[in-house]
């Protein structure tokens, strides 16, 4: 199982202390979610290397309108193993998963964000997974989680319907907010969810990441097609 965390350059938390807080909180992965206008420095080997955890390169695209976030996606998709475009808007919502060179729509329902059944079944057709973000039920209160408990549900509801992948984080942005695997299990438990939809978006990260990282390797040519070299 992996989590997601976002990583600024003038951030609380450095991507090292993210690397060692995810470890113990008992995760195997780290996907650093890093902004593609002003990315932080992080050195993804040496964090791997130092706390015995995979550590994803992922960068989050956010923009203010579809034309905008085209470019960024063109230009940042060859360096992503995990590349993020954050919704929070019905018309970037429709926008990303529209796109089958993004691998996650980040936040759909956040901020003015909604989904309905076509979006879901586009994402599903482009395979785009919707990101089930625990962060505002984890962080707010009051009508402010009553709210964010209702948009889960009805994402997780649309997205079971569309057969659409998905995936779970609490999205931390700083090591005090990182919570663990158990923890994440009791949230969703709170609000409607099982173990299993929970673990399973939890491990549709590192599928994302190493689909992508083979993909990237200059041996493999085409989807399932990989240069060998020949017996002697």
């Amino acid at each position: 199982m992996y989590e997601s965390v976002r990583v600024h350059e003038d951030g609380p938390t450095t991507p090292d202390r993210f690397g060692l807080t995810v470890k113990n909180a008992g995760f195997e992965g780290l996907v650093v979610r890093n902004r593609q206008s002003v990315p932080a420095a992080v050195d993804h080997e040496a964090i791997a290397k130092r706390h015995g955890i995979d550590v994803v390169q992922g960068i989050e695209i956010t923009a203010d309108e579809p034309r905008t976030a085209s470019g960024a996606i063109g230009n940042r998709r060859p360096e992503a193993e995990v590349l993020l475009v954050q919704g929070r808007d019905p018309e970037m919502n429709r926008f990303v998963v529209e796109r089958a060179q993004v691998d996650v729509l980040a936040d759909p329902m956040g901020g003015a964000g909604d989904i309905n059944h076509v979006i879901a079944q586009t994402a599903a057709e482009n395979d785009v997974a919707l990101e089930l973000n625990l962060g505002p039920v984890l962080r707010s209160s009051g009508g402010d989680r009553v709210r964010a408990i209702k948009g889960l549900r009805k994402l997780h509801e649309l997205v079971a319907d569309a057969g659409a992948p998905f995936v779970v984080s609490g999205a931390p942005s700083s090591h005090l907010q990182v919570r663990g695997p158990r923890e994440l299990f009791a949230v969703g438990a709170q609000i409607g969810f099982d173990r299993e939809t929970i673990q399973q978006g939890l491990a549709t990260w590192r599928t994302i990441a190493e689909r992508n990282r083979h993909r990237r390797d200059p041996d493999t040519v085409g989807p399932g097609v990989t240069v060998s070299e020949p017996e002697n």
